[in-house]
């Protein structure tokens, strides 16, 4: 009997995971990750010759950063690990990527996606002015060029990870100016029940704050963004919010880092035709999946981030599942119990992920109430004027309706950054439920390939 062909997209702690599972069954996948080196996001490794130790790169997370790189190191020699690799397309039964000029497509039995996550983000006044990041990129510059995305940072949104970056950026000596969160801190109370379903995540939240505090960082809660000050020439110069009470306050910076929980990664689910559903509690789109990790369509798994953000802890137990499942499917007969012990430890996690959306709300009615002038499609420069003149002129109650007639989401970023927030405005101009607006369909490339990318040839098997 042959060796089925498994592969893996995504080296984070999902995929990590995944192929771990998948050596001890006796397979060797093939594991095919966009960046340098192993890790993923939350856990990206700084390059070769930085010396940083790992409490100042990860925080509370150091030990678990450390344990998923040892774990991938050992698995080296045991996978066809392929760096700096774009899965750019999938069809039936074959994965195709890209590396520098090359292409390839490759037969799967099996297809794992690890694919992770991005910020959720929401347009504000001024964000297309240089110095505005997510607060993914403002991560990665810390971690991967060891340097600060400014002098004085904002961040701005809400959501754990909010609170985790500032906290990075202060332990690195970066200058905090403030923390501004849309959420109010009611919320959280009320969120309580579900929260303790991890009361060391919990715990951990806590002291992230409470460092801040003790910092000097000024955090306000309950905060109405209304612009991003600065010139075209200069970049950023300021932030200015609303208060919960209704009182403004303008913070000086040179940069802004904004972010409002994660989305999926969901393009190769979409181009594998994935089943989707709407989430009602969080407003986003999730492909489908049953408790193990198995899509609607056959032999396609999903785990960690890409189909259900529950955070590092929650993607290695769902690549692990995923990957016993896929073996399972393939006669190769994993452990039960374990498979099992995973089942309920993701039910956990996942009551937790419930808490957060509870806790920290995305502020969906911002976007409505988007001026007509704020840019919505950065890439495009599209803004919100201009969405709502495509609902009420040319009658777009559809995403994929409104992208072809004015380019929203048609841009680098494929609708990454903007999509769910012009769905929003779509949605509120249409006077239409956001679930009817739907969500930008997926389509290969899913980023762009290069000019010289060469013919794609099926490897052998």
């Amino acid at each position: 009997m042959a060796e089925p062909r498994v592969i893996v997209v995504g080296a984070g702690p999902a995929g990590v995971r995944a192929a771990e599972a998948l050596v001890q069954c006796g397979v060797k996948p093939i594991v095919i990750d966009e960046g340098r080196r192993d890790g993923g996001q939350i856990y990206r490794r700084q390059p070769e010759g930085f010396t940083r130790p790992y409490d100042k790169l990860y925080g509370t997370e150091a030990a678990k950063a450390e344990a998923l790189h040892r774990s991938f190191e050992g698995l080296r020699s045991r996978i066809d690990y392929r760096p700096e690799t774009l899965a750019w397309h999938v069809r039936p039964g074959e994965l195709h990527v890209v590396r520098g000029d090359d292409t390839a497509v490759l037969p799967f039995d099996a297809l794992l996606v690890c694919s992770g996550a991005t910020d959720r983000l929401l347009p504000v006044e001024g964000w297309h002015f240089a110095g505005c990041y997510s607060l993914g990129a403002a991560q990665v510059a810390l971690k991967s060029q060891a340097c600060a995305i400014g002098r004085r940072v904002v961040f701005m949104g809400t959501g754990p990870l909010l609170y985790l970056v500032a906290s990075q950026y202060v332990k690195a000596g970066a200058q905090v100016a403030a923390v501004l969160d849309t959420s109010v801190a009611g919320l959280r109370i009320k969120a309580l029940a579900k929260l303790a379903a991890r009361p060391g995540v919990l715990v951990n939240g806590m002291k992230l704050v409470a460092g801040l505090r003790a910092a000097g960082v000024t955090l306000l809660t309950g905060i109405t963004p209304l612009r991003v000050g600065g010139t075209a020439e200069g970049g950023v110069t300021d932030v200015r919010v609303r208060d919960a009470s209704g009182h403004e306050h303008a913070f000086d910076c040179d940069a802004v880092g904004l972010g409002y929980h994660l989305r999926p990664e969901t393009q190769l689910a979409d181009l594998a035709h994935c089943d989707f559903r709407f989430d009602a509690e969080s407003r986003q789109w999730f492909p489908v999946i049953d408790e193990d990790g198995r899509s609607s369509v056959r032999g396609v798994y999903l785990a960690g981030d890409g189909a259900r953000v529950l955070g590092a802890d929650g993607a290695e137990a769902a690549g692990r599942l995923a990957a016993l499942a896929a073996m399972a499917d393939l006669a190769r007969f994993p452990s039960d119990d374990e498979m099992a012990q995973l089942r309920k430890r993701l039910k956990t996690m996942d009551r937790f992920r419930r808490g957060l959306v509870q806790a920290f709300p995305w502020p969906h009615e911002h976007a409505a109430q988007l001026a007509d002038t704020t840019v919505v499609c950065r890439c495009e420069s599209i803004s919100a004027g201009e969405l709502r003149r495509t609902v009420h002129e040319l009658g777009a109650q559809e995403m994929n309706r409104a992208k072809a007639l004015c380019r929203v989401g048609m841009g680098r970023c494929q609708g990454r950054y903007c999509g769910q927030a012009a769905a929003e405005v779509v949605a509120h101009a249409a006077q239409v439920p956001i679930e009817q607006v739907g969500r930008l369909r997926g389509q290969g490339p899913v980023k762009p390939l290069p000019m010289s990318a060469r013919l794609a040839v099926e490897e052998p098997a």
